[in-house]
């Protein structure tokens, strides 16, 4: 019991860090699981984390409670950063959307609680089942876990404002609309296509309305290319994934000082 007393406010640290985590953590953030789950979840993962990780006797004082907000920042940072990498596919999924013709149908995304473009909503949930597939929920917990190395519990300050912080964040913002962009292009390029193809008809065949006929039809071409180019989307989510780890550390090891 002495020692529970005695280490209780190192747990809370830790219960900080990973309940963080959570609130801006693809998949482990969506607004439809209770919130009492999540608290839950956080509280067990922790409980486990706090007998593995390297903790000192700590006592309740103004230091104290600037470890607390370091903690939490460096949950909410980066879960935050995981879940920008991942947004890249809503935003290759809005750019198929305005090419198609569907930006005008939105849906309500269920972990941000707004409007998300349909195909890129589409595209997200099947990420997510995918992520599940591959055990990639284990990798973002571990993830948790790893960053207690690069970023120790004790440590009180973090370098946001050092320009090597900065560059990665740009970077890596950089990088989501690269994925995004690799994922969008055979849909959008092909629409490109259609569009100039149309174009031609109608100056060519002046009685055609071009305005009737050439929705359908950028919406069937849509649907052919998205099948022969299914399994290729999959594969830039794979190493969408990796860059998502890949981002994750790397960014640990910016706070963490290393």
């Amino acid at each position: 019991m002495e020692v529970l007393y005695t280490y209780f406010p190192a747990f809370l640290l830790v219960f900080a860090r990973v309940a963080s985590f959570f609130v801006t953590l693809p998949l482990f953030s969506y607004r439809n699981i209770p919130t009492t789950h999540k608290i839950g979840l956080a509280f067990f993962i922790s409980w486990i984390m706090f007998f593995t990780i390297e903790k000192k006797p700590l006592s309740i004082d103004g230091v104290y409670f600037m470890l607390i907000i370091k903690e939490v920042l460096v949950g909410l940072f980066i879960g935050l950063i995981a879940f920008m990498i991942m947004s890249a596919i809503q935003i290759a999924g809005g750019l198929i959307d305005f090419q198609m013709g569907f930006a005008i149908a939105n849906v309500i995304d269920p972990q941000t609680g707004v409007q998300s473009p349909l195909m890129g909503q589409y595209l997200y949930t099947l990420a997510l089942f995918f992520l599940l597939a591959v055990n990639g929920h284990h990798l973002l917990l571990d993830g948790v876990f790893y960053s207690y190395r690069l970023v120790p519990i004790d440590q009180l300050w973090l370098p946001f404002g050092h320009e090597n912080v900065v560059e990665y964040i740009i970077k890596t913002f950089q990088a989501m609309f690269v994925v995004a962009f690799q994922m969008s292009i055979p849909i959008v390029g092909c629409l490109f296509l259609v569009d100039v193809a149309l174009g031609i008809v109608a100056r060519t065949v002046p009685q055609l309305n071009i305005f009737v006929v050439g929705l359908p039809i950028k919406i069937l071409v849509s649907f052919i290319i998205f099948l022969v180019v299914f399994s290729s989307l999959f594969a830039v989510t794979k190493q969408l994934f990796e860059l998502v780890l890949l981002s994750m550390r790397g960014m640990m090891e910016l706070l963490g000082g290393t």
